[in-house]
């Protein structure tokens, strides 16, 4: 999508690395890539309702109930993007791991900024633009369920 500009995220330096070749072997050119922590990204550095939308796919899950704190999608990061997005702005969320899926439906559900677009209330079908990633087919080969989310900012 050569009309879109896109700022990619991402702290795994050698997933840098690797998107930034693939970017210069197709010649892509709309691109922009911050190894810097998302919050860090969304807080300081992207103005305020400057985004059409955010895209988090497949973040880590952190299954275990210790670690549930380091999950990305909590109150505050929601706050972030709500605040980084445009009124209308679209936030889509996927994810292979039920309970996570759960817990950020949990969290955008109760956020006043937020409109689930599921007709069901839970999950929307993947996205046609949504690429399936490596890490999704290894996923969908293991016979994981991925549960796809759609936000829109109010």
């Amino acid at each position: 999508h050569p009309e879109n500009d896109y700022l990619g995220i991402e702290v795994h330096r050698p997933g840098v690395g690797r998107l930034l070749a693939a970017l210069a072997a197709r010649d892509i050119h709309n691109v922009r890539v911050s190894s810097t922590d998302a919050v860090e990204v969304l807080g300081r550095q992207v103005p305020a309702g400057s985004l059409d939308c955010v895209q988090l796919y497949f973040p880590d899950p952190w299954p275990k109930t210790r670690h549930h704190k380091r999950r990305i999608v909590q109150p505050a990061f929601a706050d972030l993007v709500a605040r980084a997005l445009k009124p209308g702005g679209r936030w889509l969320l996927a994810t292979d791991w039920e309970p996570y899926a759960e817990h950020m439906q949990e969290v955008l559900n109760r956020h006043p900024e937020f409109d689930n677009l599921a007709v069901t209330g839970k999950y929307v079908e993947r996205p046609p633009e949504r690429l399936l990633t490596k890490f999704e087919q290894r996923g969908l080969k293991l016979g994981h369920a991925v549960f796809d989310l759609a936000y829109r900012r109010i």
